[in-house]
């Protein structure tokens, strides 16, 4: 049975591959679309750091949870 390092884990790793394939598809990066707005900023420039932070958060996370993190020895 595996551990809840290894679920959150691979929840990281799903949540990863999910966020670059939004940041990538047409609805992150719309061609000449600069609304809606946000404190000035456009669509995809306020999208983009969403995105970016999401994925700084989900590294960190990620370093916490790994699997092989722990300092015990299996043999």
């Amino acid at each position: 049975m595996k551990s809840t390092k290894e679920k959150l884990w691979l929840l990281c790793c799903i949540s990863a591959v999910l966020i670059i394939a939004f940041g990538l598809s047409p609805l992150a990066l719309a061609s000449d679309t600069f609304d809606p707005k946000l404190f000035g900023m456009p669509y995809v420039l306020w999208v983009s750091i969403t995105l970016s932070i999401l994925l700084i958060l989900l590294t960190v996370l990620g370093t916490l949870v790994h699997p092989g993190s722990d300092n015990s020895t299996e043999e």
